[in-house]
């Protein structure tokens, strides 16, 4: 089926999802593909099925069919997409859309610069919900003058993880000429391999980083004696922080990272600063962070990589149900695949 270029339709794929199915023992059920998409560049493939249940149907049990399937097709990658999961996404984005029209009213030309250009990423993505990284390549921003080029537009708490940087890059594309900030509380929550991240990452992209230094030793203590989880107060002080900052800096925007919540709710107004969680406006999901910041060398450390949060799970192990409890509302969100979040809830539970 692939020779010199790739030829392959939905009735020739039915036939040897159908194949393999009964190879390895599962029940021989043809699931309903709606379109098939080859990136030649890339040798990658993209199945869109009708539904969740479909999906299952060509992944497999324990990924085994899409496996074989990526053995039999020679190709580098295999990705399966709900067509219910995409129309939910284009549904927030949506939203979110219709939010940011709402907003542009408030800025003067110069500030509203980049909302513009991030609207117009936004409508392109609604058009291509599942084009994903080449909606990014194909995406052009209205360049801004030298003089706006020199007043940060926003500030971007960035964490040295995927999201955050994701964030950040994204920022940076779309003009807002932002300023990195890193809270730093030690190295018990900001471990040096995290400062190394968001150093190199910012020095690639030529943007302004700052650590913003925090005293957490009261949470930190109350954390390690098992009297609560320590993510809720550690994330309430930074965003309290980084929002406290932009304010006496006058910037008009604050970023953060977060997947959640997505739709109108990803743009809030925090008086005259609005928060934009970017990765959640864009309704991005963690396999589309990951592959965008590791494009500059920010990957994944699997789990959840604070070693304050590792000490606690070590100490009480009945903590570990929040965390559960988080990874749950990523899956629910289709942030996070199921895979990936049964991926994550063991990584909690061992030794």
């Amino acid at each position: 089926m692939i020779k010199d270029g790739f030829d392959l339709n939905k009735d020739d794929l039915l036939s040897l999802i159908s194949s393999i199915r009964r190879d390895i023992g599962h029940e021989d059920i043809k699931p309903d593909i709606l379109d098939v998409i080859f990136n030649p560049e890339k040798s990658e493939l993209l199945i869109i099925t009708s539904d969740r249940p479909e999906k299952s149907l060509v992944i497999g049990k324990g990924g085994w069919v899409v496996g074989r399937l990526k053995e039999e097709l020679k190709v580098n990658q295999i990705h399966v997409e709900a067509y219910t999961d995409i129309l939910l996404r284009r549904y927030r984005m949506e939203l979110a859309l219709k939010k940011l029209w709402q907003c542009l009213k408030n800025y003067d030309t110069e500030t509203v610069k980049p909302l513009k250009n991030l609207l117009n990423l936004l409508e392109m993505r609604i058009q291509h919900p599942y084009k994903g990284e080449d909606v990014l390549k194909e995406f052009s921003p209205e360049k801004e003058s030298t003089a706006s080029q020199n007043s940060f537009k926003a500030v971007v708490a960035l964490s040295g993880g995927v999201d955050s940087s994701f964030a950040l890059i994204i920022a940076r594309m779309v003009g807002f000429n932002p300023l990195a900030v890193t809270i730093n509380p030690g190295d018990i929550i900001l471990p040096r391999y995290y400062q190394e991240k968001v150093e190199n990452l910012t020095r690639q992209l030529s943007i302004e980083h700052r650590y913003l230094d925090v005293d957490m030793a009261k949470e930190i203590e109350g954390a390690l004696e098992g009297r609560y989880h320590p993510c809720g107060r550690c994330s309430r002080i930074i965003e309290e922080t980084v929002l406290e900052y932009t304010r006496n800096e006058g910037i008009p925007f604050i970023i953060f990272g977060d997947l959640l919540a997505t739709g109108a709710q990803s743009l809030t107004s925090k008086g005259e600063v609005l928060r934009i969680n970017l990765p959640a406006m864009l309704s991005a999901t963690k396999g589309e962070t990951k592959a965008l910041a590791g494009k500059y060398g920010v990957t994944s450390t699997g789990g959840y990589g604070c070693p304050l949060l590792g000490e606690v799970k070590k100490k009480y192990g009945y903590m570990n149900r929040y965390s559960v409890s988080r990874i749950l509302r990523e899956t629910r969100a289709g942030v996070l695949e199921p895979g990936e979040a049964l991926e994550l809830i063991m990584s909690l539970f061992k030794k």
